[in-house]
């Protein structure tokens, strides 16, 4: 396991590990992050559905829990229109790195997270992001009028930002409305899809590309905000990048593919090279690692998506190799960086009737992607985002694509009912025939993890799972076990092992424990 990778886990996962260092799986991801996002639950709803859903997350074997820090809602009625002049003149007074300069109530949502991250053992990843409030934003000509909410945000204005909120996490900060001290938060991202004009604009300006230079000064002067706040030694990731293009529009708007915004943040070969002396001034970009969304939206995750600049899962190891081929060319980044996935999931249909991808077949695919993820040893964590599904847009047309705008990619229905998804994140388990043995049975290579354990597995404290067979045709009373208990004792609760199969049918895995849930079976894979 890597030095750094190892650092990673011991920094940021805030449970008590055993000292004996468990057995590396050859050439795989062995002690991936599982973290989830979901901000409609946890950032901006009631403290008891936020701790619920925490709750819940740990209990499914979370160990970090990711959240957006809206520049544009912490800045509210600070300096704004919406602002007395009372609260003007004191945001001036203090200074915007100041984080009693803004309004206490627009603290309390981060500052409760913080504090239940820290009660329940879970690691708080904060990435701090725009769009921010309006006079922080640079006028766009008229005929760019609405895109003004995104217009070419200060870097100094949000150095001073960043250095609000990362001051605020030091673990020194005296909360305003209690006697207590807030917590540390030691992992940080700094923008989000910054390559998505629904995030920074202009993507393109006269047929340029300019959102990487944007980005680029946003990502330097936030990571000096971070260093100046004590914030140097945490992790600090780079990117947040959208998987797909706009294809070939270049429009302010336009979503510009990761190969070509990378590419041109870094001043590799045939850039624009907007920008690209500040790297002379700076040096290179330091990050602990590169965070991608790596969506495959209507596609299986092996499967490419035909647009050139994408990196979705099928080809996210081709983002890391192009990293090191511009590490090598230009200097500006170093090689080998960790890659890690921030955000992926998939739409269910139902109930988004527009959704390519039913329930079965989300989790289906959200299994094969752990499988994919932890066979690439460079991927550090893997990101589910949501844990449960967005009711609809009200103020559209029933049913219509507006309706269904807001995002179903739950484990959980908006009601709460566990689709196959929320056993499949929890109990991830593949089996895949490899062939015959001498005696003409069938073999099978199994993959599974237990997720929903507590990290704390070892050879001293073991786990067991029992592989189970149906056979075809049989009823479901028939399940039984075969073959030898499988002992786990990798730390974060991965498995493999292979295993001669009885017949064609239906396999999977139980486990049984003494503690919640006390047993559980995986999702049955269908075997031939």
């Amino acid at each position: 396991m890597p030095l750094m990778l190892r650092s990673l886990r011991a920094t940021v996962l805030a449970v008590a590990l055993c000292c004996v260092v468990a057995p590396t799986i050859a050439g795989a991801s062995d002690s991936q992050l599982s973290m989830m996002m979901d901000d409609d639950l946890l950032v901006y709803r009631s403290d008891t559905v936020r701790d619920q859903t925490m709750r819940q997350m740990k209990g499914m074997g979370v160990d970090v829990v990711r959240v957006t820090v809206l520049w544009s809602v912490v800045a509210e009625n600070a300096n704004d229109g919406k602002a007395t002049k009372a609260q003007k003149l004191r945001f001036k007074q203090l200074g915007a790195d100041n984080p009693k300069a803004y309004p206490k109530a627009n603290w309390d949502r981060y500052d409760g997270l913080v504090r239940a991250c820290k009660t329940l053992g879970l690691v708080c990843y904060l990435d701090v992001t725009g769009p921010g409030p309006r006079w922080v934003h640079a006028k766009p000509p008229k005929a760019h009028a609405k895109d003004a909410k995104w217009w070419k945000p200060n870097p100094r204005q949000f150095y001073k930002f960043v250095q609000a909120v990362s001051k605020r996490y030091t673990g020194k900060y005296r909360d305003e409305n209690t006697p207590n001290t807030l917590p540390r938060v030691s992992f940080w991202a700094l923008w989000n899809e910054p390559n998505q004009g629904g995030w920074l604009r202009p993507q393109y300006e006269n047929g340029k590309a300019v959102s990487p230079s944007l980005y680029r000064e946003l990502y330097l002067f936030g990571r000096r905000a971070l260093k100046s706040t004590g914030h140097d030694g945490d992790i600090i990731l780079a990117g947040e990048t959208a998987p797909v293009s706009a294809g070939a529009r270049k429009t302010t708007t336009s979503a510009m593919g990761p190969k070509t915004f990378i590419n041109e943040l870094l001043c590799g070969p045939g850039s624009d090279g907007i920008g690209c002396s500040t790297f002379k001034k700076e040096g290179p970009i330091q990050a602990y690692a590169w965070a991608h969304h790596p969506y495959t939206k209507k596609l299986a995750p092996n499967q490419r998506d035909p647009d050139p600049t994408a990196y979705t899962l099928a080809n996210f190891s081709e983002l890391g190799t192009q990293l090191d081929d511009l590490a090598a060319r230009t200097g500006n980044i170093r090689s080998g960086m960790p890659l890690i996935s921030t955000e992926f999931g998939y739409e269910t249909n139902p109930p988004d009737p527009f959704a390519a991808t039913t329930p079965a077949q989300q989790a289906a695919f959200a299994q094969l992607a752990d499988l994919m993820t932890f066979l690439n040893p460079r991927i550090i964590g893997n990101t589910q985002f949501l844990l449960r599904d967005v009711k609809p847009n009200k103020l559209a047309k029933k049913d219509s694509k507006g309706y269904w705008s807001t995002y179903q990619s739950g484990l959980l229905t908006a009601g709460g009912t566990e689709k196959p998804a929320a056993v499949a994140y929890k109990m991830p388990f593949l089996a895949t025939v490899t062939g015959k043995n001498e005696a003409g049975q069938p073999m099978a290579s199994i993959f599974g993890q237990l997720r929903f354990l507590p990290n704390v597995l070892s050879p001293t404290r073991p786990e067991t799972v029992r592989l189970q067979f149906l056979p075809a045709g049989a009823p479901p009373t028939a399940w039984a076990d075969f073959g030898d208990p499988i002992t786990v004792t990798n730390q974060v609760g991965y498995y493999t092992a292979s295993a001669v199969l009885p017949g064609p049918g239906q396999i999977r895995v139980s486990w049984t424990g003494l503690a919640q849930p006390f047993k559980l079976q995986s999702l049955p894979q269908v075997v031939q």
